[in-house]
């Protein structure tokens, strides 16, 4: 059965309408998705102690601690986020939010700029959204019929509404007045893939929520989905509450083929290729692991992602006694993995 069909709304759903100025809407500044670092000429890289930029910490900086964060090595780059995902939050009672997703949109400020779109579009990997439907949602499902699904309208471009929280959608139905509607909560890959099923031009995140709301064109999604883990487990473990089974849930994902990248960069043309670490005040070395290139793009340090399977990342820690362990997305919510939890993915060099 099809849980989704697509209409269009009243004028009231037009993405815009009312909207703030500056605000980025498909047709005006539309958001492609940031160059594909994988499809650059990237040269054969065997991961080495060498190391770059990444992040790191001053000699004289404090003790570190596995919940010590990492530090951006560069100012112009984005800091880190906080280790553990905020608390579960409930805006409205009984709609839990996406908190992540939605501090993300909270970041937008007048026109969004393409890293806090990036940092959205990480952010949306994980967890669950809302969707707006026609009428009662449990009856249109117990009736066996498709649902209706609230669709913004810009001339002949048609967007799929999603909002991060309840307080979202209650701005929402304040703004169309539309009460004969109900909210359905969607995990985010199925959300995403409906939108790419059918001619939509894109999602609009929390659209009547002023500048925390964000366009996400198709061709950005299709990017997405196409480098992402359809599970989502080490981006889903992260953002869950962190307990001491977290790490070995992170490690038991990559051992099942969860996909991984690295950053790496040729500061110098013809030079040494550098793979990036993050150091501690105390001088150990975590080698940096991302669960999608949306991870890295998203700090905005220019590095290049490069796809890393799992019998090549046991090889390099291995290989090199120095290196502590891993730390996972460093952007947060991130993870220290110790060499002593990598014991099954180190096995693999054997």
């Amino acid at each position: 059965m099809a849980l989704f069909s697509r209409r269009k709304n009243s004028d009231s759903d037009d993405v815009s309408a009312d909207r703030p100025e500056g605000v980025i809407e498909p047709g005006e500044q539309p958001v492609a998705p940031a160059p594909a670092e994988s499809e650059a000429p990237v040269p054969q890289v065997t991961i080495s102690t060498s190391s770059f930029r990444g992040v790191g910490a001053p000699a004289d900086a404090a003790p570190v601690t596995d919940s010590t964060p990492p530090v951006a090595a560069r100012p112009s780059a984005r800091q880190p986020g906080p280790m553990e995902a905020p608390a579960p939050r409930e805006s409205i009672p009984g709609v839990q939010d996406n908190v992540l997703l939605a501090m993300a949109l909270a970041e937008i400020t007048g026109s969004a700029e393409p890293p806090q779109l990036l940092n959205v579009a990480r952010q949306l990997l994980q967890g669950h959204v809302f969707l707006r439907v026609k009428g009662d949602a449990r009856a249109l499902v117990a009736e066996g019929k498709d649902l209706p699904l609230a669709i913004a309208t810009r001339g002949e471009e048609q967007l799929v509404l999603a909002y991060s929280s309840g307080q979202a959608l209650s701005q929402a139905v304040e703004a169309d007045g539309d009460r004969d509607t109900s909210a359905m909560g969607q995990p985010v890959m199925a959300m995403i893939n409906h939108a790419l099923s059918g001619p939509v031009a894109g999602v609009v995140l929390d659209h009547s929520s002023g500048d925390a709301r964000a366009v996400l064109p198709t061709a950005l999604l299709e990017r997405m989905v196409s480098e992402a883990d359809p599970e989502l487990r080490i981006k889903t473990a992260l953002s869950e509450p962190r307990t001491d089974a977290t790490a070995s849930t992170v490690v038991e994902a990559i051992l099942a083929g969860a996909p991984l990248w690295i950053a790496v960069a040729q500061p110098e043309e013809g030079g040494p290729v550098g793979v990036a670490e993050s150091r501690t005040a105390t001088g150990e070395r975590f080698l940096e692991v991302f669960s999608h290139p949306l991870e890295l793009l998203a700090l905005g340090r220019g590095d290049q992602a490069v796809p890393l399977q799992k019998e090549q990342l046991a090889k390099a820690i291995v290989g090199d006694d120095g290196l502590t362990g891993l730390l996972v997305d460093p952007a947060g919510p991130w993870i220290r993995v110790s060499r002593d939890d990598l014991g099954g993915l180190l096995a693999l060099a054997e």
